[in-house]
């Protein structure tokens, strides 16, 4: 009977370190990871493949679980994304865009959130003289091109132009950061400009029929508004010969003629680098500066080129499509 019982407690005490071992941070660690995307359009959507991308690739294919979900272009819905993953207490916050990462700071002070697509975070965050270091529970990537040099692009080339108008959503306050930055560097170099603000897609059509019907070039930032509804500003500019500039890719691709971007899957892979870093615990997430993307380059929309008549300069890249 002794010897039984011995037996049995030797299987018991084995079969507890053998939990013990599961349960430790080992590499058998699933982490759950939430995303919450404002709206879908191309260069979010590049962001949030980029991130997943390079998370699985740095920790495994089974170690992470995502849940992933997009709010339609709506605030509200991302605060109620946000505050699911919160009861769900997921390991990390992927917030793609600016009202996804405001929902998210609202929303925990805790779990690490991480933002890409979002272009100053000063701005989004307010925190006034920004240096760089949130110093909470946030950090990540920045979709900010040099806008000195978007001005540039559009001085070189439309030098003979004399109007701007610079289309943009009100309720992005990345996008009025964008467009104030823009149109004081625009006036440097000797242009005459106007902020053309709509307050959501409803508005978009009236408000850049006037900006078309004003302006001799037109710019509008990254927005997500704008980027969701290119086609718009394309049917309203294209027949009226104004050409438009645009502050990334996605938009260029849709009703722009040029220009200065970034690649949003390598931002999302540059977020996915951190995401790794913060669940393994190899860097504090408080500790850890917004990143930037390290390359821009100049692009052109071939056939609204070739529509309006434009040359191109030889050192820019047509967008593919």
């Amino acid at each position: 009977m002794k010897k039984f019982l011995a037996i049995i407690l030797t299987a018991v005490m084995s079969l507890g370190l053998v939990a013990c071992g599961n349960s430790s941070n080992g590499d058998d660690k699933t982490y759950n990871v939430g995303i919450c995307q404002l709206v879908q359009h191309e260069a979010l959507d590049a962001a949030t493949q980029g991130f997943k991308d390079e998370l699985t690739k740095e920790l495994g294919e089974d170690a992470v679980t995502f849940d992933e979900q997009n709010a339609q272009g709506d605030s509200a819905t991302c605060s109620t994304i946000i505050n699911g993953f919160v009861s769900n207490n997921v390991d990390l916050i992927l917030a793609n865009a600016t009202p996804a990462l405001q929902a998210a700071q609202a929303g925990t002070n805790e779990i690490p959130i991480l933002g890409t697509s979002v272009t100053e975070y000063g701005v989004a965050l307010g925190i006034k003289d920004f240096d760089g270091l949130v110093g909470s529970n946030i950090s990540g990537t920045s979709d900010l091109a040099p806008l000195d040099q978007q001005a540039a692009m559009l001085k070189e080339l439309f030098p003979d132009k004399k109007n701007v108008g610079l289309v943009y959503c009100t309720a992005e306050a990345n996008s009025q950061y964008q467009v104030d930055t823009v149109k004081k560097e625009l006036e440097n170099l000797g242009y005459t400009c106007k902020l053309y603000g709509f307050s959501d897609s409803n508005d978009l059509s009236s408000v850049a029929k006037t900006a078309a019907d004003e302006s001799d070039v037109i710019y509008v930032p990254t927005d997500n508004t704008v980027a969701s509804n290119a086609s718009i500003i394309d049917n309203i500019c294209r027949p009226a010969k104004i050409p438009v500039i645009a502050g990334e890719e996605g938009i260029c691709g849709g009703c722009g003629v040029a220009t200065l971007s970034i690649s949003y899957y390598d931002l999302g892979v540059a977020t996915g680098k951190m995401a790794a870093k913060v669940l393994t615990g190899e860097s504090k997430i408080e500790e850890m500066k917004i990143e930037y993307a390290p390359e821009f380059t100049k692009k052109y929309n071939k056939e609204i080129c070739e529509d309006l008549g434009i040359e191109i300069p030889d050192d820019y890249v047509a967008i593919e499509k």
